[in-house]
């Protein structure tokens, strides 16, 4: 099925600042919004059902996972399920609305294969210690888990070669710079311009 608008696919390994920049991103740029994603894991304190996630239980899940309703899903550590609504995806790529999902390399498989019109990007850290820094920043995590996320990133970084682009946030708004540029180079390509500027191709050639 053909699509006005476009997903964009982001990945990266944790703690390389893909959160902060796709929300400035979705920010800065017009008709792009950020996929809501599904989960069965509790409400945390300020979350919002339909902002942050659609919240539901297992039940509903596992339902929609029968009725091919996610683009991708994945149960974490064995104990929640997360997963792309089919439906939300193609309701606002229908509408000529482009959709910014972040999500991790194996996600980014999945989809590819059920759209294979979507853009994917992959973040990358400046270097392994600024990596380190940064996850060391959040102070939220015991050290155990720190080393783990590390030790996760050389798999995650590993497979960046798959993806249409890479960009490294070395200096955040740089790496935002970078990201707008994708997107906004994309939103040029013949095909989506004759579409958006129809009528005035056909005023521009109806001498010919």
């Amino acid at each position: 099925m053909e699509f006005l608008g476009t997903l964009y696919i982001i990945a990266a390994a944790s703690g390389t600042g893909k959160t902060s920049l796709t929300n400035a991103l979705a920010n800065e740029l017009k008709n792009l919004t950020i996929s809501v994603s599904h989960t069965t894991r509790p409400v945390r304190p300020n979350e919002q059902h339909g902002k942050d996630y659609f919240f539901v239980n297992t039940e509903t899940f596992e339902t929609m996972i029968k009725n091919d309703g996610f683009l991708e899903h994945a149960n974490v550590f064995g104990h929640y399920y997360y997963g792309t609504s089919r439906k939300f995806v193609e309701d606002h790529l229908k509408q000529n609305l482009d959709i910014l999902l972040d999500i991790d390399w194996q996600g980014a498989q999945q989809i590819k294969s059920k759209i294979p019109g979507c853009v994917t990007i992959f973040l990358l850290p400046p270097s392994q210690n600024i990596l380190r820094q940064r996850l060391e920043k959040r102070n939220r995590e015991p050290v155990s888990v720190i080393e783990h996320r590390l030790k996760m990133a050389d798999s995650e970084i590993i497979h960046c070669k798959e993806f249409d682009y890479i960009v490294i946030n070395d200096d955040f708004n740089k790496a935002l710079n970078d990201l707008k540029t994708i997107i906004e180079a994309h939103r040029l390509q013949t095909k989506y311009q004759t579409i958006k500027y129809a009528k005035l191709l056909e005023e521009l050639t109806k001498n010919v």
